[in-house]
């Protein structure tokens, strides 16, 4: 599939906008953390289960009609665009985005990306199997993630939590979307381990094998 272009971005967070109350649907920030959280699942999460909470957080129905399936549509792409990078272990561009603060002045990095987290936490709570994992591996990049989430509200997370201080907060925006690519790399290495490449023989090894071994003509039979 397409990768989605900036435009169809755009029009993915106006339908998800046009949506009817009650629905809470994720943003298009929110939208591409939650997909990553569900791709980085150890076992598939089928489309079924994971494309109702697009359109509300709760996973409640919404009314049937084009905008539901455009959204489903695009969704889908991201999604599928996703599942190539992360299984090629290629970078990707988050929807992650800079926002000012109160004052006008650029926000910090971690309230840029408070919303791609929320989204990346949403799944993890939803398809739990991947904080249900206990590996040492795991604990940092996650802790890459959730720093940028009040430490209230990574309730039972000790571990994860003294992970967290003791790392040091990105310089920039930048900075902070390169971690939070390179910790989905890392903890895809865990749960979508890649194969590892058939070992190839060396250089000349498949010829001296075939060539018959000739008798030293001097030797003694």
């Amino acid at each position: 599939m397409a990768a989605l272009s900036d435009d169809d971005i755009t029009r993915l967070q106006s339908l998800l906008d046009g949506l009817p109350a009650p629905l809470q649907p994720l943003d298009v920030s929110a939208l591409d953390g939650f997909l990553c959280g569900v791709l980085l699942q150890p076992r598939p999460v089928p489309a079924a289960r994971w494309l109702p909470h697009v359109l509300d957080i709760d996973g409640r129905p919404a009314p049937a009609g084009a905008a539901a399936e455009e959204i489903r549509a695009l969704a889908t792409r991201r999604h599928a665009e996703l599942d190539a990078a992360i299984g090629r272990r290629d970078w990707f561009d988050p929807w992650i985005y800079p926002l000012e603060g109160e004052d006008g002045e650029p926000a910090a990095p971690s309230e840029c990306l408070l919303p791609w987290v929320a989204g990346f936490a949403t799944a993890t709570e939803l398809f739990p199997e991947l904080m249900a994992i206990e590996h040492p591996e795991l604990v940092e990049p996650l802790a890459l993630l959730f720093m940028h989430v009040p430490p209230e509200d990574l309730e039972d997370a000790d571990a994860l939590l003294a992970v967290i201080e003791t790392l040091e907060p990105p310089a920039d925006l930048a900075e902070a979307v390169q971690d939070t690519v390179r910790a989905l790399m890392l903890i895809a290495d865990v749960t979508r381990p890649r194969a590892a490449a058939p070992a190839r023989p060396r250089p000349g090894a498949r010829r001296a094998a075939a060539t018959p071994t000739r008798r030293n003509p001097r030797s003694p039979r």
